[in-house]
């Protein structure tokens, strides 16, 4: 048998917080491995990491940090931003990353929405990484439960939110429990065929954009780049942040550069 099938994949699990992210760890699982939100404070500023098998296969399934709304704070959301790049710079060195799932609860599309969305597949992983969505709570939906994607998908593709798969789920068993199982059984089957092997090779990085950042950052320091003023309008536009917080990213970095040398 090709040892390939025995390496853990990697998977990298996005959205906002009250998605259900972690209840949707453990559907994936089949069992509780990560604590909901209604366990532990939902104010975590670091991306946690759990080991998942299922059907003869392994994966570390990372959930991390979702970007909120600017408003509840732009510390917490730079420090989002940040706890994000230090897991793709970590994910590099161990095997790359196969899969983005991003979990999002079942309603309209927001802004926030669209920045967690460019963050991730845009900004840091350059579109090189297959993106399957995860729409959760729909327990009550009148009809099938992939109803609510056949409405909606229009709206996705309008808005620029282009993806490999889809799941429409719940990730609590509640008074359904058989569209709990059914849920199970579609993301599972969702994992499997965008992490399976034959698909293309995990993505390591890459010159990307915010290693450009980066670079220019510290080519800043040194007295050998005037290109700052070019960095912000780039985040904006790419990342979909306000310039304030575009700024205050920058000069974070610039800070922790400063205390790194």
């Amino acid at each position: 048998m090709d040892s390939s099938r025995n390496e853990r994949k990697n998977v990298v699990l996005f959205g906002m917080g009250g998605a259900g992210k972690s209840s949707l760890v453990n559907l994936i699982a089949g069992k509780n491995v990560a604590k909901t939100s209604s366990d532990v404070k939902h104010c975590t500023l670091q991306w946690q990491s759990y080991s998942v098998e299922f059907d003869g296969d392994s994966y570390n399934v990372f959930d991390t940090v979702g970007l909120e709304e600017p408003q509840l704070g732009i510390p917490q959301y730079l420090n989002a931003i940040e706890n994000a790049y230090s897991l793709i710079q970590k994910l590099e060195s161990q095997g790359g990353i196969d899969l983005l799932l991003f979990c999002m609860r079942a309603g309209r599309l927001t802004a926030t929405l669209q920045s967690n969305y460019r963050l991730f597949n845009e900004f840091l992983c350059e579109k090189k990484v297959p993106v399957v969505i995860a729409i959760t709570y729909l327990e009550n939906e009148p009809e099938e439960m992939d109803a609510w994607w056949k409405r909606n998908k229009e709206t996705f593709r309008h808005q620029g939110f282009h993806v490999a798969g889809h799941a429409c789920i719940t990730a609590i068993r509640g008074s359904r429990p058989d569209r709990h199982e059914q849920s199970r059984t579609t993301i599972r089957k969702l994992v499997q065929e965008f992490t399976a092997d034959g698909q293309k090779q995990a993505w390591k990085g890459g010159d990307n954009l915010f290693v450009s950042f980066m670079q220019k950052l510290k080519g800043l320091l040194l007295g050998k780049s005037r290109l700052k003023k070019d960095i912000v309008p780039r985040l904006v536009k790419r990342c979909g942040l306000s310039p304030d917080v575009a700024r205050q990213l920058a000069d974070r970095i610039k800070k922790d550069v400063v205390e790194a040398t």
